[in-house]
């Protein structure tokens, strides 16, 4: 019978935290997708509804969508710096998209690419957080009634095996 101690990668034989080493795996090209869903509201909805200049809301701070790119994309990029045992990455790849789905919700896509010995899904779901959580600071002032619904891998390919939500 397995025990979570032994299905746990970052826990070592004497049940301590510990980085995973990765010194003889292979390097494999790596990439991971993932999704946040953020509700805005009826009030900044409204807003985006009667702004057409690129489908983004402008807000006294700026173009809230063009800003949580950046932010997702410099996030996604300095992951090692803030979940204590990522390793630093060489990312090849950070593609930020950001839309309103049928459901009028901000949808955000964060795609991670790197060649390496191990993968991204932490980058991509950090990007994808981030750039919820610009969204949320850029349009507190319109409203506080906003909702970071969910964030969620959606697919990684490389490494042990593939994923796709």
């Amino acid at each position: 019978m397995s025990t979570n101690k032994e299905q746990l990668t970052h826990i070592d034989e004497q049940n301590q935290p510990t980085m995973v080493d990765v010194g003889d795996k292979q390097v494999s090209k790596r990439s991971a997708t993932a999704r946040s869903i953020v509700v805005l509201g009826d009030k900044v909805i409204q807003a985006l509804q009667t702004n057409d200049r690129h489908q983004d809301i402008y807000s006294k701070k700026g173009p809230v969508f063009q800003t949580a790119i950046i932010a997702g994309t410099m996030a996604a990029k300095r992951t090692h710096e803030l979940i204590p045992f990522c390793h630093p990455l060489p990312i090849e790849k950070c593609k930020i998209e950001i839309s309103l789905n049928d459901a009028q919700e901000v949808e955000i896509l964060c795609t991670v690419a790197v060649t390496s010995k191990t993968g991204v899904e932490m980058e991509a779901l950090t990007g994808a957080n981030v750039a919820a959580l610009t969204i949320y600071d850029m349009c507190k002032a319109l409203s506080h009634d906003i909702v970071i619904k969910e964030t969620q891998l959606m697919a990684k390919q490389g490494g042990k095996r593939d994923f796709k939500r």
